[in-house]
């Protein structure tokens, strides 16, 4: 996931949805380094996060967005494709659901969402005026893998080789119990310094400590308050992991 290297099918963007943007925003800050900004002549007054000058993602207010009482927090991803119309035909094909059918979004894009086979939302985003992220060098705060932790990971690898025509080069699928994995989903994987001493962070934000996982090799596993889950992997891990 580097700057000026283009690739096929990349994830592109994030989208964290919460009920608190300010315990969000100072939360993300706190572990990962993130700035967070709200650009007052943006639609919605939309807040943008960055890392190192690099704008990843965008934070949404559940508690006055368009969003049924009952959705929790939870972070949406999107993947960068030519022909969303076409794209999302073939996830249906595929056995996804249509949860959001292609839309344009002003001049920036195309958007749609669906739920693949196996639980996991995602967006598939065509680009108009606005292309998505464009990620540093890997460093620390860097956006890394997203990871999918599913019950068939060898069925969520086909249907996203079979939808986009290759694999995401950063996606990394993962097999899990129905037990240890209720709503599977996809979760980011960040690059930082030093990550042995978030426990004493995690703590100051009413957070759960972070846990050694066995899903990313070397990577701590992390909640924040209110359940939104992530990786962390010290920044000598860039060797990517399938």
């Amino acid at each position: 996931m580097r700057a000026g290297i283009p690739r096929p099918n990349p994830f592109c963007w994030m989208d964290i949805k919460t009920r608190d943007v300010t315990g969000t925003a100072a939360f993300c800050t706190a572990v990962f380094g993130w700035d967070f900004a709200t650009e007052p002549d943006a639609i919605r007054r939309a807040t943008t996060i960055s890392v190192r000058g690099h704008p990843i993602g965008s934070v949404s207010d559940l508690a006055t967005g368009p969003y049924p009482p009952e959705t929790p927090a939870h972070i949406a991803y999107y993947l960068a494709v030519t022909d969303v119309d076409r794209r999302a035909a073939i996830a249906e094909r595929e056995g996804a659901e249509v949860v959001l059918p292609p839309v344009d979004i002003g001049a920036e894009g195309r958007l749609a969402t669906l739920v693949d086979p196996l639980g996991a939302a995602f967006s598939l985003w065509q680009a108009g005026t606005f292309t998505g992220w464009s990620l540093p060098a890997p460093a620390g705060g860097v956006p890394h893998r997203l990871v999918l932790n599913c019950t068939d990971p060898d069925l969520a690898e086909r249907f996203y080789r079979n939808t986009l025509g290759v694999l995401p080069p950063e996606a990394t699928f993962r097999g899990a119990t129905a037990r240890t994995v209720k709503e599977p989903r996809w979760e980011l994987a960040v690059l930082l310094d030093e990550p042995g001493g978030l426990a004493g962070v995690m703590a100051k934000h009413d957070a759960m400590p972070p846990h050694r996982s066995a899903t990313l090799e070397n990577s701590l596993r992390l909640h924040s308050r209110e359940g939104l889950a992530s990786y962390v992997l010290p920044t000598d891990s860039t060797t990517p992991q399938r």
